[in-house]
């Protein structure tokens, strides 16, 4: 394996490549290992081929005469499938490692800049400070949290590929990674163990890589349900679980005595997600939460275990409280060894406790039983309340340090994810609500023809029907296997929230929102499962928070008015209010970009949100119900993906106000959350900017001047999006020969279908692997195509004396407007990702030459525009100009992605001539793994 890494950019300071020292020691170490194992693994000459092909891929970029050109793509031909997919597989892994040593790299330099003093932007201490200096108190910050939801929402979906088994090795090396730095930094000049240290630690690093060369990277068979929850709940184990309690002990230390309420939790899809996906049901969402529940109990368990064994404090040296002596004397721990030892007694009574809710919640043995299991809680509450007991007695009798090490990040959890971990959500499309609902109906001879109703009249059924306390079932009547399945998930649903707690389940989201009746179904549908109890004209409550999706360009359209008729009919805004007083509304990036281009998702979103805004403070006058957007990001930018700091203080003014959803999606998740360090600053990130967005309100209202520039950047935009995506003859053809989409669709990578319906339409493809297969093959359309002919039309529609002006507008939108910053500083890191070399490789996929150069010509003109117009704005002729850590990330990594696509396109070619047997077609596989590996967000 290449142990070479491309040395800085020329310009780069002495300084500069000093930063960077580390990383490529750490990039080296990896590849060098790697290469050792390659060697001892599949021999010497394959090492060789590895290297052959990296130096014809490098040779590739900067060969005019394209000789090298000719040379890799002889040299690909000639390779066996066996070959191919071996030199897939190295890269691939290398990767994956060159990953783990920029995440090391990334917590190293950070800890380098908060010993110099220099602590960055996204930071809690940065935010606070920030507050301070505008002169809001820490109680105000106390205050505002108080009132604070901030939730990142686990989701699953296909191109989500890695495996548990490749995650947890990876973990373990960045474990020894970050062993390595602690070696080095206690070191001595003339320490003779450090060498002998450092050679034990490559030892274990080489094991760990080994290990991963003999792992199969994909599944055999394809995901299920079950495995994306589980791969889910890895990150809870590594990360969540441990450092959101850290995160909240950071805000406790610098708010002093004034409490943090325990704001930010987590939130998941998986196993509750019904949109598109049949494999998800009643039963997989009892899996999930029992399986969450397990994860927790076996946490607080281990906890409790350890808290036992260090409150090992004698009452004949030290008072104890009432309570905590009388929870003490409830303990069934009757040993003589420890009756001096109330808080041992208490614990040993509580793990028991704990044991038995562990049986009863999930039919799950504790590992440990001092005493037989008995007596479980069941409330997390009540847990809560006996560590609450021995905390009060601690800290009432000189006992703070020891509260603060376990005891308090043990509480701050329980408050957290209770014993559910996670609020599970629902979700499905209101297509489907319609057809049980009609079906409901029909069987109940109280509407023969739902479907053929008009929106009133739908409406006026349905407002009648919730005011009816009768329900609708017939007993004994043979319903739909729809229908029963559709009813079992809200049937569930009242049981898992009875057995886990409320927060268990607590949205219902609505995909295909687009009237009032979408939303009123899904009330009556909870009504039948008696998550709605009263009636709507009397006391009624809603469990479950009926959350719209408003996915397209027209869906963000009428999001405003559509909630406005909703708050409108007689009795809702007083259920919202009994029920809650919130109001969820997802807002969806991935289709409303399919559907129009990159600049009219995010102007129609920044509309909506606007608009929604303005109609819920209208409703404040009258009912006081808290507004939360929840937004449907996705890894790549052309599903709303990049920085979260930057989108959450872009936001419009007033739509934060500390309340906060957001998606995080496919190797995204990865990326953000298997480092359990970069997850809390990921985390620390969310709670930052939406602290500065809620207290400080950086972004003012728009001039109506950007307004107006905007709309027309939009129109433009769009115009010559759906002119290339849906007005191309051919490109549908195109999009299919020039991408590995119809791999991905073979992949065993998700559990859900990556097509709507079994066609070859853009309209009916998921937006998740359309941008994903654009990345796969370097051009990344989605999340920049239309905005170059928006630019030079707006440029170009005044007259001449008038251009200047224009361009001088566009210019000081992007210094002054966040939104529009942010969006553009989005696009140049999708710029600076692509590449229009390695496209062309893909295009030579399409059979029909005429039509592969016409469409490639257009989105390879649309391509240096934009990049013109990116240039002329922001000033910057070189792409992440402003972010000088992805550029350095950039510089060490792509190079060995290059040959991955150098590979990828010869076995799609020949998958394609039907010459791959089932070991080259994993190649294929792996190869989108290790691609989407290395490009991070585009998922």
């Amino acid at each position: 394996m290449p142990t070479a890494v491309p040395p800085p950019a020329p310009t780069a300071s002495r300084r500069a490549r000093e930063n960077e020292r580390p990383l490529v020691e750490d990039i080296r170490l990896l590849g060098r290992i790697l290469g050792d194992v390659i060697r001892e693994q599949e021999g010497v000459e394959a090492y060789e081929l590895v290297e052959r092909v990296r130096k014809l891929s490098v040779a590739f970029r900067r060969d005019a005469d394209h000789e090298a050109d000719r040379a890799l793509k002889s040299l690909l031909k000639s390779l066996s499938g066996e070959r191919t997919v071996s030199v897939i597989r190295a890269f691939t892994y290398f990767s994956h490692l060159a990953n783990l040593a920029e995440d090391r790299h990334h917590i190293r330099r950070r800890a380098v800049h908060e010993r110099a003093g220099d602590t960055q932007e996204g930071s809690i201490e940065v935010a606070l400070a920030r507050l301070r200096w505008a002169g809001i108190s820490p109680k105000t910050v106390s205050q505002t949290l108080a009132q604070s939801h901030v939730s990142p929402v686990l989701t699953a979906h296909p191109t989500e590929v890695q495996r548990k088994s490749i995650l947890d090795a990876e973990r373990d090396i960045a474990r020894l990674l970050t062993e390595r730095d602690e070696i080095k930094s206690r070191a001595l000049p003339k320490d003779a163990l450090a060498p002998r240290e450092l050679a034990a630690n490559e030892s274990q690093i080489r094991a760990r890589v080994m290990q991963l060369w003999q792992t199969r990277l994909l599944r055999f068979t394809k995901l299920q349900v079950a495995d994306e929850i589980e791969n889910a709940l890895s990150y809870y184990e590594a990360t969540f679980l441990r450092e959101i309690p850290k995160l909240y002990a950071d805000l406790e230390r610098e708010l002093g005595t004034h409490p943090v309420a325990s704001f930010l939790r987590m939130g998941q899809w998986i196993g509750g997600d019904r949109d598109g996906n049949p494999n998800v049901s009643a039963e997989t969402l009892e899996y999930a939460l029992r399986r969450q529940s397990e994860v927790a109990l076996r946490f607080f368990l281990t906890e409790v275990h350890y808290l036992g064994g260090e409150l090992s404090l004698s009452a004949m040296l030290v008072e104890v409280t009432p309570a905590m002596r009388a929870l003490a004397e409830r303990s069934p721990d009757t040993s003589e060894h420890r009756q001096d030892e109330p808080y041992r007694r208490a614990l040993t009574g509580m793990y028991a406790r704990l044991a038995a809710t562990l049986k009863a919640l999930t039919g799950g043995d504790a590992a440990r039983h001092a005493v037989a299991p008995q007596n479980p809680y069941l409330r997390a509450e009540d847990f809560l309340a006996d560590l609450r007991t021995i905390e009060h007695s601690l800290l009432a009798h000189r006992g703070t340090a020891i509260v603060e090490q376990r005891l308090h990040p043990l509480i701050r959890a329980v408050e957290v994810f209770g014993f559910h971990l996670a609020t599970v959500d629902l979700r499905q499309s209101s297509d489907q609500h319609e057809a049980v609902v009609a079906e409901l109906l029909k069987v109940a001879r109280v509407e023969r023809n739902y479907a053929g109703l008009d929106e009133a009249a739908r409406k006026d059924l349905l407002i009648r029907l919730l005011c009816d306390a009768r329900p609708l079932r017939v007993r004994g009547a043979a319903y739909s296997d729809l229908a029963r399945h559709e009813i079992a998930i809200f049937e569930s649903a009242r049981a898992m929230r009875e057995r886990y707690g409320s927060q268990a389940i607590r949205h219902y989201i609505i995909s295909h929102t687009e009237t009032v009746s979408d939303l009123l179904e899904v009330l009556l549908l909870q009504k039948e499962a008696g998550l709605f109890t009263g009636t709507l004209d009397d006391k009624a409550v809603s469990d479950l928070i009926v959350v719209p999706l408003f996915e397209t360009i027209d869906d963000l359209r009428h999001a405003a008015p559509i909630m406005r008729e909703f708050y409108a009919v007689p009795g809702i805004a007083q259920l919202v209010q009994r029920s809650g007083a919130e109001q969820d509304i997802m807002l969806g990036y991935s289709d409303s970009n399919k559907d129009g281009g990159i600049f009219t998702s995010n102007w129609e979103l920044y509309r909506a949100e606007i608009a929604l805004v303005a109609l819920f403070d209208e409703l404040a006058n009258s009912h006081n119900i808290q507004l939360r957007m929840f937004h449907g990001r996705g890894g790549t930018v052309g599903r709303g993906g990049g920085p979260s700091y930057q989108a959450i203080l872009a936001q419009p003014p007033g739509t934060v106000r500390g309340q906060i959803r957001l998606t995080e999606q496919g190797e995204v998740i990865g990326s953000k959350y298997a480092n359990p360090e970069i997850g809390r600053r990921n985390l620390e990130t969310l709670v930052a900017a939406t602290l500065e967005a809620t207290l400080l309100q950086p972004t003012k209202p728009a001039s109506r001047v950007f307004l107006q520039a905007a709309e027309t950047l939009s129109q433009a935009s769009m115009k010559a999006y759906r002119a290339l995506v849906y007005e191309t003859p051919g490109f549908t053809e195109y999009f299919f020969g020039s991408t590995p989409i119809r791999e991905i669709a073979e992949l065993n990578i998700g559990s859900r279908p990556a097509s709507r319906k079994a066609t070859q339409k853009i309209e009916d493809l998921r937006a998740i692997p359309w941008s994903f297969s654009w990345g796969q093959c370097r051009l990344t359309l989605p999340g920049w195509y239309g905005f170059g002919t928006a630019v030079h039309e707006f440029l170009h529609e005044n007259p001449e004396a008038s251009r200047k002006d224009a361009l001088a507008l566009l210019q000081k939108m992007y210094r002054q407007w966040p939104f529009f910053r942010a969006l553009l500083s989005n696009m140049d890191m999708v710029l600076a990702k692509s590449d229009l070399a390695l496209a062309s490789r893909y295009a030579e996929l399409v059979a029909d030459a005429r039509l592969r150069k016409r469409i490639f010509g257009v989105i390879e003109a649309e391509w240096h525009r934009t990049v013109e117009a990116l240039q002329a704005i922001t000033g910057e002729r070189q792409r992440l100009a402003g972010n000088p850590s992805l550029q350095r990330s950039i510089r060490h990594r792509f190079p060995y992605i290059d040959p991955l696509h150098h590979l990828q396109v010869e076995l799609v070619r020949r998958h394609r001539e039907g010459k791959l047997d089932d070991r080259a077609r994993r190649g294929i596989h792996i190869s989108i793994n290790g691609i989407a590996a290395a490009l991070r967000n585009t998922g």
